[in-house]
């Protein structure tokens, strides 16, 4: 459901910007905080912000990658942070990594806990690993009553357990959170709709492979789940595939998936905009 976090060895070229935008876009996903970004972040900024792009969420991937996007919801507006340890950077999860976590998620501008979760796909850390960690940040998202934005790749049955669990341990507020990077499993759509979870839609809905997504953003109910990101610099829609991806292009997943449900594209923006609203607690915008 979910590509790797950002490689900062790789050389990127930058996409195209879209060739018009839109009111209200809100980026759920985005990873700004990247070395990707380093050469021309402010201009990144910029773009999104012509794009119509009010809100952007910059998750980290492991202790500094999360500094980084407290620092950046610091300097910039319109961006929030969350923090975590993603599932690559497993190993890396001690007391010490956990006392950090929690020191970063008491920051200012800190909206989620994440990006966290399982990822048997590629292994950079083992699973006992990546259990522990992912049990471990649950724990404190639950403890400080904060959202969590969840990776999964080739692990939906054990992620979805381990969700389970915790959200039925909860006391009080509803334990709630994302699914990154949905790909139209049809699992983790009633599981997350049943349970008042949200789903978010990047990039991939514009690809020729993602039929089955497209068809399933045709019910009604599921949109009111759904939110729009980018997984910047990861991701990019179709035309700009091979690119580096920023949250300027949201617009583009926001116009096909709109064309794919049926909806008005201002009515998609509405939507997703409450949606992530709800979820993050951020003032309307």
């Amino acid at each position: 459901m979910s590509d790797s976090p950002p490689d900062a060895r790789r050389e990127w070229r930058a996409a195209a910007p879209p060739e018009r935008g839109y009111a209200g876009l809100t980026d759920t996903h985005c990873h700004l905080e990247a070395a990707a970004f380093d050469g021309d972040r402010l201009a990144v900024v910029e773009r999104a912000r012509a794009a119509g792009v009010t809100r952007m969420l910059v998750p980290g991937t492991d202790l500094e990658s999360s500094a980084r996007a407290v620092r950046l919801a610091a300097e910039v507006e319109e961006v929030r942070a969350a923090v975590g340890v993603h599932p690559h950077a497993a190993e890396t999860w001690n007391r010490h990594a956990e006392r950090t976590l929690r020191e970063l998620a008491g920051q200012a501008g800190v909206a989620a806990i994440g990006e966290i979760g399982l990822d048997y796909y590629r292994m950079h850390s083992s699973r006992e690993a990546q259990r522990e960690a992912f049990r471990a940040q649950l724990e404190l998202a639950g403890e400080l009553r904060l959202p969590v934005i969840v990776h999964i790749r080739a692990a939906l049955e054990d992620t979805l357990e381990a969700l389970s669990e915790w959200s039925a341990a909860a006391r009080g507020e509803p334990r709630r959170g994302v699914l990154h990077a949905f790909g139209g499993e049809a699992a983790a759509a009633a599981w997350a709709t049943a349970r008042g979870w949200c789903l978010g839609i990047g990039g991939g809905i514009t690809y020729a492979a993602s039929g089955p997504l497209r068809e399933m953003v045709q019910d009604e109910a599921l949109m009111g789940s759904v939110m729009l990101e980018t997984d910047s610099p990861y991701l990019p829609p179709e035309g700009r595939r091979g690119r580096r991806n920023e949250p300027a292009l949201v617009a583009l997943v926001a116009e096909r998936l709109a064309a794919a449900s049926g909806m008005e594209i201002e009515r998609v923006i509405a939507l997703t905009r409450r949606t992530a609203q709800s979820l993050l607690r951020w003032e309307s915008a």
